[in-house]
């Protein structure tokens, strides 16, 4: 099949077609209302035999249902000349004269919009996936002569990338990335327009990346185009030397924002006011609430932010003691039996309100004379992807050394008891302990890891990554291998990538 799309689609298209495919759709496929779910377990059985399973298929050009796997809607098919049918249960479209699954830009937006409908009329949110293959995926699999048969078990888009000396940090960093959902879908959707030239395009480099990651090839790949632009846009990362995994990531979503278009075409140029991709996933507001210690009046702030650092225990600076069976860690499911600091501690510590002291007075507006105050961040608006990066490695004038502590982090994470909402709501005594199961505005799903290992003079980094709902690799540059869920959560951590379980409608 050609990545064109499939050349029979246009005899559909014609009259009335986008109607009779959202009917098809909202009636017998994505049925929202319990009325609709009604009427489709009713109506949909094969009109050949009766029965019900055998992955029942709809004729797009007339009301006929058949079985897909006894090949009734194939009899009809070539009886009728009917080429194009739907596939009742996933909603994908096939093609008779091609003889496989077709990808359609306007069908697959007419089915798209159908399914939120339909989801939203349930009370539910777009669920995170990362082991359901994208339609570009299927195609590019197709278009490959050495296709994969797509399997629970599907090694789709597990690619080594080759080291080019020290560019270990980058690596790990790229891995991260390309298995990010929402990005993945983005750059195999050819929806980036450039206007760069002379090919110094990061954007155009990343989509070409992510096209070889899931290409189906199994060998290595070698990133030098990526390493020459990272060296030509983010010139302090030039030469061979080690450099930090975290200052890569940041500089790297950097280059990405700059060089994406936001939806009215105009260069992205301020965090606040874009809608580029990477800002629409990676970017969150955090809220600086500052309190006059003598009329309590409070001054409120709040910044983007990509990424949260977050102090360890054996810091120079020193770390808050924090009580055992704490809220948030009861909220994550976070043991303190055998005394290891957890990632809820650090966050209750980034998030607890901290006394500035004497010596950083601020002019307090209602006093209107410099006065001692207290500090404290919350979560104004969370990102879709979480990134947070563990301070192991701390550098003054008087030290350089790296922090080995152990940090706990769980598989899912809920951020409910570090939002701003939720400090607003135990100020007006209105905040339980308790959790609503049904809420999951709020919670997250573990899907990579970076480690470093070895110490801040010599070092390597590796990255764990989730390819399937549960299935775990280790990428450690060319070499990548079967992980367990306990290799992941036992790893040191250096930098933790969560993704919101369910995205909200807009």
């Amino acid at each position: 099949m050609s990545p064109a799309g499939c050349p029979h689609v246009n005899s559909f298209k014609v009259d009335n077609w986008k109607q009779n495919l959202r009917v098809i759709y909202q009636c017998f496929v994505w049925s929202g209302s319990a009325e609709s779910r009604k009427r489709k377990a009713k109506s949909c059985i094969c009109h050949m035999c009766g029965a019900h399973l055998n992955r029942l298929h709809s004729c797009l050009y007339c009301v006929f249902f058949a079985c897909f796997a006894k090949k009734h809607i194939h009899e009809h098919a070539k009886n009728k000349r009917h080429n194009l049918a739907i596939d009742l249960l996933y909603g994908g479209i096939y093609c008779f004269m091609c003889q496989d699954y077709i990808y359609d830009k306007d069908m697959e937006q007419i089915a798209k919009e159908e399914q939120r409908k339909a989801w939203k009329m349930q009370g539910i949110g777009e669920k995170f996936s990362t082991w359901e293959p994208t339609k570009r995926e299927l195609e590019l699999l197709r278009y490959n002569p050495k296709r994969r048969r797509i399997t629970s078990n599907c090694t789709i888009g597990l690619r080594g990338l080759i080291n080019l000396g020290n560019t270990c940090f980058m690596n790990c960093i790229v891995q991260a990335l390309t298995h990010t959902p929402l990005l993945r879908d983005f750059f195999l959707s050819d929806r980036h327009k450039c206007e760069m030239q002379s090919n110094s395009c990061l954007v155009c480099e990343m989509s070409q990346l992510f096209q070889e990651f899931y290409s189906g090839h199994r060998s290595p790949h070698i990133p030098f185009r990526l390493l020459h632009l990272v060296w030509t846009h983010a010139r302090h990362l030039a030469g061979y030397e080690q450099q930090d995994a975290h200052e890569f990531l940041i500089a790297a979503l950097d280059v990405l924002h700059r060089h994406c278009k936001d939806d009215n075409g105009k260069k992205a140029n301020n965090p606040n006011h874009c809608n580029c991709i990477i800002d629409q996933i990676f970017t969150g507001g955090l809220q600086s609430d500052v309190t006059c210690q003598v009329c309590h009046g409070v001054s409120t702030t709040i910044d983007p932010f990509w990424d949260i650092s977050l102090d360890l225990p054996g810091s120079s600076t020193p770390f808050w003691p924090l009580s055992p069976g704490g809220d948030g860690a009861a909220l994550n499911g976070e043991s303190h039996t055998s005394g290891a600091t957890t990632l809820t501690d650090c966050l209750r510590r980034f998030t607890r309100p901290e006394h500035l002291g004497s010596s950083a007075k601020i002019k307090c507006s209602g006093c209107h004379s410099y006065q001692e105050s207290t500090k404290q961040l919350t979560m104004k608006k969370l990102p879709i992807v979480a990134c947070f990066h563990l301070k192991r490695f701390e550098h003054s004038a008087k030290l350089r050394r790296k922090i080995t502590t152990y940090v706990s982090f769980p598989l899912e994470l809920d951020m409910t008891p570090f939002m701003a909402s939720s400090k607003e709501s135990r100020m007006n005594g209105q905040y339980q302990q308790t959790v609503d199961p049904f809420n999951n505005d709020n919670k997250y799903s573990l899907f990579a890891v970076v480690n470093h290992q070895g110490t801040l003079e010599s070092g390597h980094y590796t990255t764990f990554i989730r390819q399937h709902k549960d299935q775990w690799f280790k990428c450690d540059d060319a070499i990548i291998t079967k992980a367990s869920i306990k290799d992941v959560l036992d790893s040191e951590g250096y930098l933790l990538f969560y993704h919101k379980q369910f995205l909200e409608y807009e």
